[in-house]
């Protein structure tokens, strides 16, 4: 439909009151179309007048019945014709015309709904004049994979939206038209993200628009009442929530948030649990609700807890670490600034070594759906979109055009996609791994972007079998000693962990019962207290509580140091006991301070060959429990051989590593409704690579 306004016609959509244009394409894989118009005009549109010089004389009668009202004339034709689609050849800035009329992307998912471009022009020739529709996807608020889930009697609502299929725009070259087409079946270096669950307790009473690009997965609504109970205590109701969410939500998310009305009783308006993200059980976070740029405020922080950034109180805020750029001051400060927007260097250096050692993992994987409307330009490539290069440089030159691939053009960014638009072949490493315990991924041929980010499964032996891979990370006591103390630390000696943590005292055990230090079983002295050697007056991360105890004593003429402490974080935990996933002895780790066996894990397996080699020998097993082949092997168990072709033509020029880490934890310019958000998204970038 092409409509222009203050018209008064008979062929009107429903809920349409006035319209100048009227198209309308008979759907359908057809080689012609009726092309319908209802036309009328006032002063404004004089130069199109000429196109209806030769008026239908029945509707000339009809509308001049009908004009007595308002003193306009109209007209009507019909005319047979063919319209074409308008597209980007590769190295032209201008649009020619293309016979296939087909909108679907370029690339569908199997088993799912269609998806169209988000953007598209098409010519049409009628009455000896060239008409020229620029249109987009008619899009609800949210995407079609969009969720709600609404709690009633207890009983979870769920819904979800449909195909879109629907454009609307205008006619180029005639101000303030309106065009609408239904096609139906006829007309046709590397960003991390992080997906965010918030969810509301239902005493909000109503939502405002986030100012803040954000990927919304899904939405709860508790309307009958709160899931938990709404505690002052934050820490207890994290606790509460992180329950909550292993035991009943099961959107995918990378960290879940609790906006709530309470007034936390706290030094703070928001708590979550540092470096769990991608963790279901520590990737949460509570906040107070309140003004916007308030939740923008503590969003951000406890967003920035998640993700192994350390609070900046005045007292230990090292030079260097100021926001100078930044009137506000830096987000991480302990000292009230007013509405912060910036990261310190310190800050963004602590995520960079927290995604160097592993964590994050699950920030590298691209997310499909927008909590906006499809926006091309917007740098995520949405559904009804080919691609979408944000700004212009993040994409290789004339591949992409109006989010669509130009005629010729495989990609038009992502690691995997060369400066010709096309795939680089199968074998090429897109994605280096950041530590022992990491997967290097390589670009399978057929896309422009780099495979998920996987790491070695849980337990697999790193550090010369000295430590254990958990959570992407290679973890020892020495590793632990380092990460708390500093470089100059080390892991205490066994006999350290033998003596003290069967004593039950300050000085080794195995956790505290009220007032009474339980002692470890001697089977798990090594999951106990941690024990370290060199530690100097103050932890690098978290906040000592008490003293450190120092302990030495001779051991076979030696002098050890078995020096401990308890370094507490805002959650509460408390990093001076060993971490799950630490070796503990031969294939054993620790989980919750006792010693298990790995296979009592029950860790899911790779396939194995008839020999009972995991990936036939020939691969890694990864965190999914599939095998990531060696790259002259393939198949789901690596058996088969599969050489690739070197082309040193189609090389690279340099490696191509994670090039930006984009989190949102940007300001959130309104209120956010009764609802449970899962969203996510992109904000400050940093690079690292093999420098």
């Amino acid at each position: 439909v092409l409509m222009q306004q203050n018209v008064l016609g008979k062929m009107f959509l429903a809920g349409c009151q006035y319209a100048h244009f009227f198209v309308h394409f008979l759907c359908g894989l057809m080689k012609t179309y009726l092309f319908s118009l209802a036309i009328h005009w006032n002063e404004t549109l004089e130069k199109i007048e000429t196109i209806l010089a030769n008026e239908d004389t029945a509707f000339q009668q009809t509308n001049n019945s009908s004009s007595k009202n308002n003193n306009y004339s109209s007209a009507f034709q019909k005319e047979i014709t063919l319209p074409s689609r308008l597209i980007y050849y590769l190295n032209k800035d201008s649009e020619s015309p293309y016979h296939i009329l087909d909108t679907r992307t370029r690339y569908q998912q199997k088993h799912s709904k269609a998806v169209h471009l988000a953007q598209a022009s098409f010519q049409i020739e009628a009455f000896g004049s060239v008409f020229i529709l620029d249109l987009s996807l008619n899009n609800d608020l949210l995407s079609a994979d969009y969720v709600e889930i609404h709690y009633e009697d207890d009983k979870p609502q769920y819904s979800k939206g449909g195909e879109h299929c629907y454009y609307h725009g205008s006619i180029r070259g005639i101000p303030k038209s309106k065009a609408a087409i239904s096609t139906l079946r006829g007309i046709f270096e590397e960003i991390k993200y992080l997906e965010l669950m918030i969810v509301n307790d239902y005493k909000m009473i109503y939502k405002e628009q986030l100012n803040t690009r954000v990927v919304l997965v899904a939405v709860e609504t508790w309307s009958d009442r709160d899931r938990i109970h709404v505690h002052a205590d934050p820490r207890q109701m994290l606790h509460d929530f992180s329950r909550y969410r292993q035991n009943f939500i099961k959107q995918r998310a990378d960290a879940v948030h609790l906006l709530s009305n309470v007034t936390f009783h706290y030094k703070r308006s928001s708590l979550s649990y540092f470096g769990g993200i991608c963790s279901v059980a520590r990737g949460v976070g509570v906040n107070e609700y309140g003004l916007s740029w308030a939740i923008a405020q503590e969003l951000s922080q406890s967003l920035a807890q998640n993700l192994g950034i350390q609070w900046e109180p005045a007292s230990r805020k090292p030079k260097g670490c100021d926001c100078t750029e930044s009137w506000g001051g830096c987000i991480m400060e302990e000292t009230g600034v007013y509405h912060p927007t910036k990261f310190s260097k310190c800050s963004i250096a602590e995520y960079r070594d927290f995604l160097l050692r592993g964590g994050g993992f699950c920030l590298f994987n691209r997310p499909t759906k927008l909590f906006d409307a499809t926006e091309c330009g917007n740098g995520y490539v949405e559904p009804g979109e080919d691609c979408d290069c944000g700004i212009q440089t993040d994409c290789h030159a004339e591949c992409c055009k109006k989010c669509s691939l130009s005629n010729g053009a495989h990609c038009s960014d992502g690691p995997c996609c060369n400066d010709t638009c096309l795939f680089f072949p199968r074998g090429f490493e897109c994605r280096y791994a950041v530590n022992e315990c990491d997967i290097t991924e390589i670009c399978t041929g057929d896309s422009g972007q780099c495979p998920p980010n996987l790491h070695k499964q849980d337990g697999f032996a790193c550090d010369s079998n000295q430590g254990r891979c958990y959570s992407g990370e290679c973890k020892t006591r020495d590793n632990q000693c380092k990460y708390i103390w500093g470089n100059k630390a080390s892991g205490s000696h066994k006999h350290c962990y033998e003596k003290l943590n069967t004593e039950g005292t300050q000085k080794g055990n195995c956790g505290k019962d009220g007032d009474k230090w339980i002692p470890c079983h001697k089977h798990d002295v090594f999951c106990g207290l941690l024990l370290c050697a060199n530690l100097d007056g103050v932890p690098r991360i978290g906040h000592l509580q008490g003293e450190i105890i120092p302990t030495s004593f001779f051991h076979q003429g030696v002098v050890v140091n078995c020096s401990c402490a308890h370094v507490l974080l805002d959650d509460e935990t408390d990093l001076g006991y060993v971490e799950d996933g630490t070796p503990c002895g031969p294939n054993m780790m620790c989980m919750d301070r006792r010693c298990l066996s790995i296979q009592s894990l029950n860790i899911s397996s790779c396939p194995m060959d008839a020999n009972g080699k995991v990936c036939s020998g020939h691969g890694v097993c990864s965190n999914e429990a599939t095998c990531i082949c060696n790259t002259t092997w393939a198949g789901t168990d690596c058996s088969m051989f599969d050489p690739r072709r070197k082309d040193d033509s189609e090389k690279p020029s340099g490696p191509k590593g994670p090039s930006a880490t984009n989190l949102i934890i940007g300001s959130i310019a309104g209120a956010i409704l009764v609802a449970a958000i899962v969203l996510g998204g992109t904000g400050w970038g940093f690079k690292y690579g093999p420098t």
